[in-house]
Order: structure tokens, then sequence, then C-alpha cells
């Protein structure tokens, strides 16, 4: 039997076929869900799995690669780069051209022209050789290589090999970390290793003598946020990791800290650092790439960046370091990064002319088809101009320049480039990248080479190619740059037209001499020449002060004093004082002072302030005080001086510069060093540096000024030291607990706690220990003087601080102990042993079932465990099924809304309800329901009819007062008909419901229903009951009813559901069949087109009525929550009150 394999990818084609010649026939096949192995089961009972691929496990080090060839088998290789192997061949002619170099202000270096006849590069595929070959234990999930060593790991463990300097690889160590370990990365000396979320750095081998410290280190540590790590990149010197809250730190291994951090936008999801860490690619949670550069921290945008990017790499070679590839399954994107690029705008006309042995050969316009082409060199601007073959004999100029007149806009700036993209074969993993070579992983553990797009030529020669192929190829950037990279440091440069208008021979001349680095035949030319301060201007460029002040002299006496103060400043920076003070005075005394703002001015005050410094330098220290404390000196030069006095320990000085250049904290800081507290205190108001403060109060506090002290250290916000003070030498501990109380310190807590234990006042003592998280010695102290109770009770009270759950074990045991059930409940509780916190409970109040205080804290506890048998057990005692009593429904209802049985509780609610309502207790009743309801409305839980329809009666109820206080007596007839409809449901106030009934319907013009009413009173169960003060109205309605009069019609507005005509205060629509939601505030159905809702409660209202209502209070009549006037607008989409919950 045979099993023919074919790839969906090409499925005309067998990958493979599997013989069972033993077998004599196949029952079932299946794959595994990794399309990793395939099982057959066969007639005869047998069952095959066949290994369909290995998994892609594998691990890169500079140029050796380690891979799994079999499920526990890793097998090492070396790559080796063989320079012989990557030639390229350039003949190059040069000439230099000095008749050609002609000079102004532009500053052009010519350095001459080449001629590239021939180029030609050719990359040779080497065949990695294997190295090692190491078993595993078992079948890795992860590959981690290193210079010296190897790690592959499984869930929590990890085996350690080291590399021999032979072929043999030998096990090093097992180690097992505290969670499954995601990537490992290794160095010479450290392993990083990445677990849920965190990363522990440790060495690979023990650590010797001088390195103990350095042996181990968990990131993050305690001092960090709280963040989890998603990725890291391992280097010599530096561990770097990200996070998923986007932050980006360097960790340097030598120094043993952290000494970069960056914050980026969003998580982080990968890192890639080149070999050194230098430079950083970057991944995020939106799959866009970046460069991070560490020190510039500057994050530069990779552009087209692949959205499904698997992984990256640099290029393993040192002349390529700037290339980085980035692919996905079907594709590799080839980048370039240009640390320093200059954007450059020229302009149309162009000029060069080419000379040799003093005889012009060629003086023409370049022609239009040559393309410039920017690159940058060594920070250096460097233009290419690419030229067909037919239009010189050169195949590509090179021109070096600085020129700026010629060039319309330059902008520098680091930029990525994207040279180019290769098609990546289905089923290959790249590995490795050197020189445009790629590497690759097939899914048999094999090894395949690839060679990038952008690194392929077509020719071997470039004037073979024709014109279409030749522009291609100088197009690939990359290809250019490598060709420019091999001319070393030769630079081949054309004086550009900036020169070429230059008439004057000799200045010409002087600007070739300087070219040449003649300086001494240039200032001959330049004095020759009609511009002879050229001269002056080159002396002063090369910064040779004494040449430049002899020309100044003779050809610019106004120069002289500039000079003077440059020259001196470049003294003063050497550390010649007395010179440097000499070219000061100089320039000082030859400058008048000009205008405010002028350049005389700003000269001048350089001069002044260089006076100052350099005659304290020279030991004239009153000159140089008394001009730096004028009152038109500069702060910047107070505090100068003042450093230069501080430096020679002349404090006095110092400080009086510092102080009057409003330099408070180091003038308080030189006072401190004097001793003088007097000047420190007086400076104090304006000082911001804590440490000052802290040094101040120390002092204060040593001279027994013990209120100024403690109000230093207030300011320098040590707290602990105000405590101390307050409470050793002030004898103020009101004052102490409350910085403990406001602060939280932990210390002064303690101080506090010592305080109280010393006047016996044993309850502040435990609080305060409490407070401290001192609570063992709290427990001790609370065991011993009887206050248990009191320590529990400030337990239970700071429970959102650092409570441990020991702590309330401990104080349930005790009580336990005692037989105090309650309490032992209580803290079995709070330590979450709920099933003990239940037991001591249930004990309570089966000895005494009127405790609510223990069936109150059953209830928490049962919610807070989530136990359904707990659950079970408290609600059979609560419904009597344990003891025949059953206890108030509204224990029942707690415990319902504890575990968030929703429609339990809304049953429970209305019993609830209607035995309030039964009661008399109607608000009670509104307050269970309506809370009752905005539970469900939250939980999107569908409200029950009945509960709807009580919450309506007894809102409607409430609703009369509000119109009667407002003299609306016909809204609040309408409310009591309502009621009086259902008064079976109000049996504690039938009379007087029924009374006001008539009062309000009579008031509002209700003549029929009055007398209906009114008819009702008069039976005999009800006439003893009415009020004797209204009994005759009564009586006089029922004998003298208001005959041929009919009761005024109620108006009709629009039912929101099929816009029918229905009565305002109807609230079922006989059309369509649908009870209709009611005001809040009039008790009316509502209208769609006049609808808002209270915004505390969400209860829809009639919107014209519910601004009225709040022009005279702001309380809404639902949930008696204060409503601005202007929050209440109008409601676009009503469906929300319509259908609540998806109900009809």
């Amino acid at each position: 039997m045979n099993v023919k394999i074919h790839d969906m990818s090409n499925l005309s084609e067998t990958s493979s076929v599997i013989s069972l010649e033993q077998e004599n026939g196949i029952e079932h096949l299946s794959w595994s869900k990794d399309g990793q192995l395939l099982a057959l089961s066969t007639r005869g009972g047998s069952v095959h799995v066949f290994l369909s691929r290995l998994p892609m496990v594998h691990s890169v080090y500079a140029s050796h690669l380690a891979i799994l060839t079999s499920l526990t088998e890793i097998s090492i290789y070396a790559y080796d780069v063989d320079s012989k192997a990557r030639t390229r061949s350039c003949a190059i002619s040069f000439a230099i051209l000095p008749d050609m170099f002609r000079w102004n202000e532009t500053k052009i270096e010519v350095l001459g022209m080449f001629c590239l006849n021939n180029f030609n590069s050719r990359i040779t595929k080497n065949k990695p050789a294997l190295s090692a070959t190491a078993e595993l234990p078992v079948e890795p999930s992860w590959l981690s290589l290193g210079p010296y060593h190897c790690a592959a790991g499984l869930n929590n463990r990890a085996w350690f090999y080291e590399l021999g300097s032979t072929d043999t690889v030998l096990i090093l160590k097992e180690r097992e970390y505290l969670g499954t370990v995601t990537s490992v990365k290794l160095s010479a000396e450290y392993a990083s290793v990445l677990h849920e979320g965190k990363i522990q750095l440790h060495m690979i081998e023990p650590a010797n003598g001088d390195n103990e410290d350095k042996e181990t280190r968990l990131f993050p540590d305690e001092h960090s946020p709280d963040i989890k790590l998603t990725c890291h990149a391992l280097t010599t010197d530096f561990l770097i990791f990200a996070s998923d809250m986007g932050h980006i730190q360097y960790f340097f291994i030598e120094d043993w800290k952290i000494i970069s951090e960056y914050r980026h936008t969003v998580g982080i999801r990968s890192v890639h650092a080149d070999q050194s860490g230098a430079r950083l690619i970057v991944v995020d949670d939106k799959s866009e790439g970046y460069i991070y550069n560490p020190v510039t921290d500057e994050l530069l945008r990779i552009p087209e960046f692949p959205p499904n990017s698997m992984g990256v790499l640099w290029d393993s070679l040192a002349q390529d370091r700037n290339v980085f590839v980035v692919f996905d399954n079907s594709t590799i994107v080839t980048y370039i990064h240009v640390k320093d690029s200059l954007s450059v705008f020229f302009l149309n006309n162009f000029y060069s002319s080419i000379t040799k042995h003093n005889t012009t050969l060629s003086k023409k316009k370049l022609p239009s088809t040559i393309m410039p082409e920017l690159a940058l060199r060594e920070q250096q601007c460097s233009l290419y101009l690419a030229v067909p073959f037919y239009s010189s004999p050169a195949s590509i100029v090179h021109m070096h320049t600085t020129i700026k007149q010629h060039v319309a806009g330059t902008v520098k700036r680091s930029m990525i480039e994207v040279v180019g993209t290769t098609k990546l074969p289905s089923n290959q993993v790249p590995l490795l990248l050197s020189g445009g070579l790629v590497l690759l992983e097939t899914s048999s553990g094999k090894l395949t080479q690839l060679v990038l797009s952008t690194h392929e030529v077509t020719s071997s020669n470039i004037h073979d190619s024709h014109k279409d192929s030749l522009e291609q190829a100088l197009a690939k950037q990359l290809l250019l740059r490598r060709v420019y990279r091999h001319l070393g440091d030769v630079g081949m440069v054309w004086l550009l037209q900036d020169i070429q208008h230059v008439e004057d021979q000799k200045l010409l001349n002087g600007h070739v001499a300087m070219f040449l680095q003649d300086f001494e035949k240039a200032q001959e030319w330049y004095l020759m020449s009609s511009r002879p301060v050229a001269a002056l201007d080159m002396r002063r460029d090369l910064l040779q002060w004494d040449q430049a002040l002899q020309l100044a002299s003779k050809l610019a006496p106004d120069q002289m004093p500039y000079i003077a103060c440059e020259y001196a400043q470049q003294l003063e920076f050497m550390g010649n004082y007395s010179e440097a003070l000499s070219h000061y005075e100089q320039g000082l005394l030859s400058v008048r002072e000009g205008k405010p703002g002028s350049m005389e001015e700003t000269h001048t005050i350089q001069c002044r302030a260089g006076v100052a410094r350099t005659s304290i330098r020279c030991g004239d220290i009153r000159r140089g005080v008394t001009m730096a404390a004028d009152a038109s000196s500069s702060r910047t030069l107070k505090k100068e001086c003042g450093d230069i006095l501080e430096s020679m320990k002349q404090l006095n000085d110092a400080a009086m510069l510092y102080e009057k250049g409003q330099y408070f904290d180091k003038a308080a800081s030189t006072y401190i060093r004097l001793k003088n507290w007097v000047k420190v205190g007086e400076l104090l108001h304006n000082i911001t540096s804590s440490k000052i403060h802290l040094q101040y109060a120390k002092a204060k506090e040593a001279d027994g000024k013990y209120q100024e002290a403690a109000e230093a250290y207030m300011t320098a916000r040590d707290f602990d030291s105000v405590i101390r003070v307050n409470l050793d030498h002030l004898n103020n501990p009101e004052e102490a607990v409350q910085i403990v109380k406001d602060t939280k310190s932990t210390e002064g807590a303690k101080m506090v706690a010592r305080f109280f234990q010393r006047l016996n006042d044993y309850s502040s003592a435990i609080k305060f220990l409490v407070l401290s998280r001192c609570h063992d010695e709290a427990f001790q102290l609370a065991r011993q003087h009887g206050q248990m109770e009191l320590y529990g009770e400030i337990l239970a009270s700071s429970l959102d601080s650092e409570v441990r759950p020991d702590d309330f074990r401990s104080l349930a045991l005790h009580f336990d102990s005692e037989r105090k059930s309650l309490l032992a409940g209580k803290y079995y509780f709070h330590a979450g042993e709920y099933q003990k916190a239940l037991k001591n409970l249930m004990n309570v109040v089966k000895a005494n079932s009127e405790d609510t205080e223990a069936i109150s804290l059953a209830i928490d506890v049962v919610g807070a465990a989530n136990d359904d048998f707990l659950a079970n057990q408290l609600i059979e005692f609560l419904l009597g099924e344990s003891d025949n009593i059953p206890k108030d429904p509204k224990f029942l209802f707690r415990l319902y809304m504890a575990r968030r049985q929703y429609r339990e509780a809304a049953k429970t609610a209305i019993i609830i309800a209607n035995e309030e309502q039964i009661n008399g207790s109607y608000r009670n009743a509104h307050d269970v329901l309506f809370g009752m309801y905005q539970e469900l409305r939250r939980n999107n839980i569908k409200i029950p009819t009945e509960m709807q329809a009580n919450l309506t009666l007894l809102h409607s109820y409430i609703l009369v007062r509000l119109h009667v206080r407002r003299g609306e007596h016909l809204k609040g007839a309408r409310m009591l008909i309502r009621v009086a409809n259902n008064i079976s449901k109000f049996p504690s106030h039938i009379v007087p419901i029924l009374t006001s009934t008539v009062i309000e319907c009579s008031r509002a013009g209700l003549k029929s229903s009055a007398f209906s009413y009114a008819a009702m009173l008069m039976r005999p169960e009800y006439r003893p009951h009415i009020d004797p003060k209204y009994a005759k109205k009564i009586e006089a309605v029922v004998r003298k009813p208001s005959r041929g009069s009919q009761e005024e019609v109620e108006p009709e507005t629009p039912c929101p559901y099929c816009d029918s005509p229905l009565p305002e205060s109807e609230l079922n629509c006989g059309q369509c069949k649908t009870t209709v939601p009611f005001c809040l505030v009039t008790g009316r159905h509502i209208v769609k087109d006049d609808m808002t809702a209270c915004p505390n409660c969400d209860f829809p209202a009639i919107f014209s009525e519910l601004r009225i209502i709040l022009e005279s209070e702001d309380v809404c009549p639902m949930c008696s929550e204060t409503i601005p006037l202007n929050s209440v607008s109008l409601v676009e989409d009503t469906r929300t009150y319509l259908h609540p919950q998806g109900n009809d």
C-alpha cells in the first residue's frame, strides 16, 4: 500500500510517497492540527505515525547557525565569508588639475576627477560547514546560540552546552526557571531569559569573586512600574528589552544599571539589535517598524514596513552594516539606513572645465541626460552624476563640494531607504544575511541560499550594457554606495560655478593656494589682489589670531577689537588667563559702548565679562568681583564668577555673587559651607532644594531650635524627622499623628506607636503599629492587654493597605478558641476561609435567629465565596427549612443580589415591596422596586410585568404630593384616580386615599369621578373612618350630584408605538395592546417627539414638563438625585426607552 502526499500549492506534483508493503489496506488517515504528524491505521490493527516536517527551531549568532535537524538533535554550522569570492575590479584614471581651482566665500574643496571604466561584482555562494552536533534529552521549543555556548529548552527547563574548540558539544548544566520560557539570548558570559512577562539576566557559568554582585538580576524589579516585558536582545555590553506599554530600556552590563529609557506610544512586539546594540529595530503592536538610536534618543520610522513581518536581519558584513532586511512569509524587503543624508535641490545651469597641462580640453554645458544622484559619505556632501556612455568618455563624474550658491536648498537628516524586494520561497525562513546572500532553513531542517535581487548584476562590464539596463543598474542605490565606498579617501572634485566668475588672477591664485594648504603663499596672492581683506578672513577662519591682528592693524583697524575678543576667548579656554586678560582689555578699550542691542554693546558686554573672569583667575579678585557684582552685569556672569571663586575657596565672595545673581540654592549651599546659618535662614523662602532645607533643619535641631527645625524638615519633605521632633522635643503628638495619617509614613507610624506605648495608650499604639505594617507586634500587644477586638476593627478598617490574610487568620483562631463565633466568622471571612467563616456565623444565628449582624456577615461571606454549597446552606436557613422560622425576605434579597442572581432577587424584591406597601411604607416600597428595576436594566434582564405595574402605582401616588404642592390639581387628580382604581394595593390607607381622590377631583372639575369615589366612601366599612372635617363635604357630593354636566374629556396624545390617539394618563394602548412607559414627572405616558431622560437614573420623561419642574426644584422625583437644568436635552433615538432589553 502506498500513500501519496501533495502540496496544496501545487497539486499536480507528488511531494512524497509513503510505502506500507506489509499491510493489506488502510482504514483511516488523519493529520495533526499543525500538519506535522500523519497517522495511518491499517486493517491489520497497526497504527503508523509519520513526521511530515520538522519544527523550524533555530538560532543565529554572528556567522554561526544552530538548527533542529531531528526531533532531539541540533546541528551547528559555521558560515565563512571568503573575501576572495567577492571581487570588484575598477580601472581608475586620476589627475590633479590645479589650474582649474577658483575660490570665493563658498569655500569649495576641489580634489580631482576620476573615470570609472569597469565595475564587476560577483557573489559566490559558500556552503555552510557543519561544525558540531548535539543530542538533546527532549524535543525543544526554542534554541539559543552564543559565542561559546548553546542552550535549548522546553517549558520552564533549559539545558546549557559548552561549545568546545573541536567539534564537541559538552553539557554544562540544567536549569529551571519560575515560569514557561518564551525565548533565551546568549552572550559570552550572560544569558537573558524571557518568561511570563519577566526577564532574568544571569551568568551562564558560576561567577568568580569579582563578579558575584553581577551574577543575576530580574526585570522589572520592585522599583520599576508594573509592566509586562514582551521581547529582548542581548549584546556583549547591553541587555535591551521592551514592554507592552512601549518602554524600551538599555541595561549596561558592565555598570550593572539601566542607562537609557525611551517610551513609545504603543506596546512593543519585538526588537532586533545590530551586533553592537547601537541601533535597534523596533516593531510595535500596530505592525509598524522603527529604528531607535539610544545615543540621540530618536525613533526613525521605516517606510513601507511589511504589516505581517515575521523577522528582521542585519547584514553581518562590516562594510554592509547599514543594510537590513524585513521578511514575511512571501517577500524579503531590503533597506539601507543612511545615518547622515543631505537632500539637495539643484539649479539648472551647471558648467565644468577640464584642463590638462594648462591646456583647456573642453568647456561645455552638461547634457540634459545627466542625472544627479545624491549620497553622503563621511559627513561630506558628495554629488554623483550618472552619465550615459554616449555622453562623454567618463562613465561617472564624482564632485565633492560644500557650495551653497548653486544649491537651491538642503535638508540634513537621518533616513531609511527601500532598496528593493525579493521573493521568498515557500516554507523557508531566512536565518542569516551576509553581503546580500541570505541563508534559509527549509521545513526538512536543511540550509539553502538566496541572493537578494538588490545585489544581482546582470552584466560584467558597465560599458557592455544597453542604455536602459545601465540606468536601471545605476538606480540601485545600494550598488552605487558600494562603488563609492571602495574609492577609499581619494576625492575627485571639480571647481564649480561659484569661482568661475572670479576675474582677478591673483585672487584666484590665492584661492588655489589655500585649497592646497599653502597658506603663506595664499596670503601673498591675497595681499596683491583687489581684495586683500581675504587674507584677514583666511587667518580668522584658521584661528591664527596673531597673524590676523597684524593684518587687521593695516587692512581693517576697526576689526581689531573683535579679533582681540575672539583671541582672548580662545586663550581663556586654553588656560592662558594673563594674555586673555590683556586681549579682553584691548577689545574693551578700543570699542565705545553702542546702542542697546547693537553689535557694539554685545561685544562690550563680552569683553567686560572676560575681564571679570580673567581678573579673578589672575588673582585680582577685588576687581573681578566688583565688575561681576555691578548691576549691569548679567546673571550668567555672576554665576560664572561665583563658580570660579568657589573653586578657589573664596566662599564669601562666591556666595555674595550667587545671591546677587538670584542663584539662591547655590548661595545657600555656599553659606552652609561657611556655617552662616543667619544668611541661610534669610534665603530659605527662595530655596527650592530639599537638600539645603534638610541641612538647615539639622543645624537648627542641633542648636535646640526645634520649632524652626520642624518647619525646615517639613519644607524638605522629611516627614519622619518632623514626626520625631514633634514627639521627642516639642511634645506635640497631635501634629505627629496628623502627619502620619496624611503621609502614610511607615517609620513615622512606628515612632508614634512607641510614643503611645510609653504613655500606656495601647489602643492608639495598636492602631499605629498596624499603620506601620508591624502586624506581629500589634497582635502581641493586643493579646497582652486584652485589645483583640480593637485590633480586629483596626485591621478590618485598613483593608486597602497591605494586610496579610495570615493576620486575619491569627485573629480568627484567637476568637475561635475563646468561643466568640461572631468575631471568628468575621475574621475568617477577611482571611478568605469562607467555609469556616460561614460555619461560625451559622452557629451564631442558630443560637439567636434575630442576630441581624451575623446574618448580614453570612450573606457577605456567601457572596464573596461564589460557592453553591455554601449558598444553598444559607438559603435553607433563610427560608426556615432548618428551624421552620422564615427569616425577613430582605436578607434573602441581599443574598441574591450579592450572588448576582438578579431574577431571583427581582421576585424577592416584589415580595418585600408588597409587604412594605401593605404596611403603608410606600416610599420604601418604591425605592426597593426602583433599585431592582435599575439593576435589571444594567444587566440587560427583562423587567417583570408585576414589578413594572407596582412601580407605576407607587410612583403615581408619590407624584400626587408634587402636583398638589404646585397647584396642578388636574394632574394630581389623574394620578389619584389611577391609584384609587387599584385601591386594594394600598390596604393601610384606603379611606385617606379615596378621600384625597374625591377632594382633588372636585377641585379639578372632575365631578363624575368625585361622585363615584364619594359613593364608595359611603359604604359601611369605610364611612366610620372618614375624617370628620371632610365627612360633610363628601356626603354633599353624594347627595347633590351635578346633573346634566359631563366630565371634561381628557386630552389625547399619540401613542409612541403606533401613533394612535391615547388619553394622557392612560398607559395601556387599546390599538397596539402595548404598555407605554410613563413620565417620571407627570405620570402620563411619554410622547416620542417630546422625550428626554434623567441624566442620573436614565428614566424617561416629557422634556417640556421636566424643564418646568427643574426651574423651581432640581431633584428628580424618581431617584431623588440633583439634576442641573442644562444637562437635560431631547432624546433623538427613543428606541432605547421604547424597547428596553429587546422587549417587544
